[in-house]
């Protein structure tokens, strides 16, 4: 397997769903705009983060391992392990909301756990996806960026 040396964030994104489109039995419906984002945790890089709105017959695990293909032709080996927080890392592709409504094993959580919490998974995936429910809360994404945007005013008064 061949490792991918795209350059920066965005273009890694670019090429991630032009890697995701080009599988068999994927559909890729909608892309979301990329948005940079400040990394969580001690990294200094500046981070690229959008959504795709997919279809495929796979199970979530299935789809999974796709995914995790995917990571390790840009790099995502040894050196970069899931589960290793706040590493940098080339591609991180999570599942974050599933037709199916929740799923739980070991090794995946749909919806994504912290989905609620982080405007730079919620608003790209509002961008393709804006009426999907969060099967847990029954808020759509649009409600839950909503949301997200007021505790971000919250947080930093004008003054």
């Amino acid at each position: 397997m061949r490792v991918m040396d795209v350059g920066p964030p965005r273009a890694v994104l670019v090429a991630a769903f032009d890697a995701l489109d080009h599988e068999a039995g994927i559909a890729l419906y909608a892309r979301a705009p990329i948005v940079d984002s400040a990394p969580l945790g001690p990294s200094h890089r500046r981070y690229a983060n959008s959504a795709a709105l997919v279809e495929c017959d796979l199970a979530p695990l299935q789809l999974l391992a796709l995914l995790q293909r995917i990571e390790r032709r840009f790099g995502r080996g040894r050196a970069q392990r899931r589960g290793q927080l706040w590493r940098a890392r080339a591609l991180d592709l999570d599942i974050i909301l599933w037709s199916g409504g929740v799923w739980a094993s070991p090794d995946l959580t749909i919806p994504h756990r912290e989905m609620r919490n982080r405007s730079f998974v919620v608003e790209p995936a509002c961008a393709v996806a804006g009426a999907w429910r969060d099967p847990v809360t029954g808020l759509t994404l649009a409600h839950i960026s909503a949301r997200l945007g007021r505790k971000r005013k919250g947080a930093h008064p004008k003054g």
